[in-house]
């Protein structure tokens, strides 16, 4: 039996473990790679589930979220009527009559008639001063008077006697000349004492001070027991006229032409008193006359207005917005003031269309009388949204509104627009609730009036 070579063994035994470890290697791959599939599985299942309720969730808030809701507002519809076209000025109440009574003699304040801010009569008592010093003055004249008017008799009586006596050559004529003179001295003397007596008189109805005017009292300046001069500047009482009263306003130069082509016509040009704010007629009146020149300094002339001022609304020194109508505009389309609205852009309105949502409307806006302003860009008959703007934008859904606001819809066609002079009147904002009803639109429309306030 032959032996194999120890060399040869050897060579066989390194091939068999190699081909025994190549085996193991490769087992153990394959089972790294099944682990890693296993983990992209459960993740891409996770990923899975989570989108899917991401989206579930999304549907549940979408099905959960309310509709967007409608905004409410209220509306007017535009009419057609009339527009006054008004110059604007501040002005100041200025009475036709103020009266600044003194004392014209001298003594003490026996009484006071009158309270403070009392509307008085003409005639009707005010003040007494102490009558009695020229009520003597008054008995000293009248006595005075008697004694000399006697000797007047007396010296006609021998006037009379002397010129008998001259007719038979009794007497001389220079005598009947000197008797003459005396009757003449004796009648002078009457007559100085007929005008002490008048004077008298005149001082002692001075002691009794009425008014001289219908107007009302002021405050009370003096007190019983005051001593008073005559004369002095010193005022016991102050009475001004309230009925009628003026109003006192300036305007540019330019608006001349137009104020003197209607006065010039003959025409009665109106003018209304406002608060400061412009937002209440306190009065209405007529245009009195204008200044006599313009004055240089400012460019403007004086104008005066009168007013009845019946229920007191107008008072002395105070200041009012005047207006006063220069034309009227016929035919102008009519929306409340508090519809429109300004932007950088201009003025515009929210025009209410007939699948209940809101559109900008630009417009160019026109004369106005703070309730109702005359513009272009829209048609009468254009229903328009009259509050809620600072929810509105353009194609905003939106819920009409009716009630009170409907009756105002239903006027906008019978008052009348103005316009200050400077022809920019204020758009703006609208307070909730001051808008008006469609249909109480359509009811005001086609009515037109000719006057408003501002």
């Amino acid at each position: 039996m032959s032996e194999t070579p120890k060399s040869a063994r050897v060579g066989a035994e390194g091939r068999s473990e190699a081909h025994l470890g190549m085996g193991s290697g490769g087992g153990n791959t394959h089972k790294s790679r099944w682990w890693i599939w296993v983990v992209v599985a459960v993740v891409g299942l996770a990923l899975i589930i989570y989108v899917r309720q991401r989206q579930s969730s999304n549907e549940a808030k979408v099905k959960a979220a309310p509709p967007a809701r409608s905004v409410p507002i209220l509306a007017a519809t535009a009419t057609k009527g009339t527009m006054g076209v008004y110059v604007q000025a501040l002005g100041t109440v200025t009475p036709v009559y103020t009266v600044t009574v003194t004392s014209r003699v001298q003594g003490e304040i026996v009484k006071i008639y009158y309270t403070e801010g009392q509307m008085v009569r003409k005639g009707d008592p005010l003040i007494d001063i102490d009558p009695r010093p020229y009520q003597a003055a008054l008995t000293q004249a009248q006595g005075q008077l008697a004694h000399d008017q006697a000797v007047l008799s007396e010296a006609q009586i021998d006037s009379e006697r002397y010129k008998a006596a001259y007719s038979r050559n009794a007497i001389a004529q220079q005598q009947v000349a000197d008797q003459e003179q005396t009757v003449l001295q004796d009648e002078g003397t009457v007559k100085n004492d007929e005008g002490n007596l008048e004077n008298a008189k005149v001082n002692l109805v001075y002691t009794h001070i009425t008014s001289p005017i219908d107007g009302r009292v002021g405050l009370r300046l003096v007190d019983p027991g005051n001593i008073v001069q005559a004369n002095s500047t010193t005022a016991l009482v102050v009475i001004t006229q309230l009925q009628p009263i003026t109003v006192i306003f300036s305007v540019a130069e330019d608006y001349l032409p137009q104020i003197l082509k209607q006065l010039h016509s003959g025409k009665r040009l109106e003018v209304d008193a406002l608060d400061r704010q412009q937002e209440t007629k306190l009065a209405s009146g007529y245009l009195l006359t204008l200044d006599n020149e313009v004055d240089t300094t400012t460019g403007t002339v004086k104008l005066k207005a009168q007013f009845d001022n019946r229920d007191g609304a107008l008072f002395p020194s105070q200041f009012v917005n005047a207006r006063l109508l220069v034309n009227t505009i016929e035919g102008a389309t009519l929306v409340p003031t508090q519809a429109v609205q300004q932007s950088a852009t201009g003025a515009f309105v929210y025009v209410v269309k007939p699948d209940e949502t809101v559109a900008m409307q630009p417009i160019k806006q026109g004369s106005t009388d703070g309730t109702n302003t005359a513009v272009d860009g829209i048609t009468p008959g254009t229903i328009v949204a009259t509050s809620g703007f600072d929810k509105l934008q353009d194609g905003a859904k939106v819920a009409v509104r009716t009630g009170h606001g409907k009756g105002n819809g239903g006027n906008a066609g019978e008052s009348s627009g103005a316009s200050d002079a400077g022809g920019s009147p204020a758009g703006g904002n609208a307070a909730p609730g001051a808008g008006a009803g469609a249909e109480g639109g359509a009811a005001g429309a086609g009515k037109s009036g000719k006057r408003s306030s501002n």
